[in-house]
């Protein structure tokens, strides 16, 4: 597989750089991989293989997390300004988005407003949790724990929320592209707590939403209920729902060997790429 890195800025960045990692041939459709909150580019690692035989795939770095900048500056709807700039960047309006939890929150958001998205995917984009749940969350992702060595961090770090079913090799192998040496010579995490829980620019409206859109839960997730779920697909005019036993909320970590078939799937009913052999997932309208 063809992977190169690239850092870039543009004029919505204000100086800002963004890092960028693309796998596979030019030439070929674009699709933009956009991480969780906390997460970085490397949580799509193990789909970008069999993604890139159909596609160039972009997977992005939100402002303060992964290679990108850490501004000190917080600003309302950022990290839509940074999926812009990399569309632009990319001279690629049309590239079809999939985005988990915050990814896919900031990808919906541009999705209402621009027609030209041919097609989404969201992975457990949060909807319906109790408001403690949130708080948890919320809590556990604000923590900036760090570390003497690099191999303790590496040893230390975990997925919030918990994904109970991830390989422990998938873990060491994101953990290691997540830790970071600090100002003050211990390691920490490649994420700036501050920019949890940043606001967007408007809260989008789902039936603005033009293009064929595939939402994948897992059924073990606490922070998209299946009730939540429902109202996202009702809401959106071509959505449909796909939940994903033995996964919680991040799905593609906890069942990729589902999840990845399930995409192409879709991607392929919609004419944009071959039919995979079927994914065994449930599925509603």
């Amino acid at each position: 597989m063809q992977e190169r890195a690239e850092r870039f800025t543009g004029p919505k960045l204000d100086g800002v750089h963004l890092r960028a990692i693309h796998h596979g041939a030019t030439g070929r459709a674009k699709l933009v991989l956009l991480h969780g909150a906390g997460a970085n580019a490397h949580w799509w690692d193990h789909l970008a293989s069999d993604l890139s035989r159909h596609f160039q795939v972009v997977a992005l770095d939100f402002r303060g997390h992964g290679d990108s900048d850490f501004p000190e500056q917080l600003r309302a709807g950022a990290f839509s300004d940074d999926l812009e700039a990399l569309l632009a960047h990319l001279s690629a309006p049309e590239a079809i988005l999939i985005g988990h939890s915050l990814g896919a929150h900031v990808a919906v958001e541009h999705a209402a407003r621009n027609a030209k998205t041919p097609a989404l995917i969201l992975l457990d984009l949060t909807r319906g949790a109790s408001r403690s749940r949130q708080r948890a969350t919320r809590l556990a992702l604000t923590l900036s724990p760090s570390y003497p060595t690099r191999e303790e961090a590496i040893r230390r770090y975990r997925f919030l929320p918990k994904a109970a079913h991830a390989d422990e090799e998938m873990r060491q192998r994101i953990a290691a592209h997540s830790v970071r040496r600090e100002a003050d010579g211990r390691f920490g995490y490649k994420f700036d707590a501050r920019w949890f829980g940043v606001p967007p620019r408007s809260r989008p409206h789902l039936g603005e939403i033009r293009c064929p859109t595939l939402l994948l839960r897992g059924e073990e997730s606490a922070l998209l209920t299946h009730e939540g779920a429902l109202e996202i697909v009702s809401a959106i005019p071509d959505a449909r729902l796909a939940e994903i036993p033995g996964a919680g909320h991040h799905v593609h970590i906890d069942q990729p060997a589902l999840v990845q078939p399930a995409m192409l799937e879709f991607l392929s009913h919609h004419g944009f790429a071959d039919a995979p052999p079927p994914s065994g997932v449930r599925r509603r309208s």
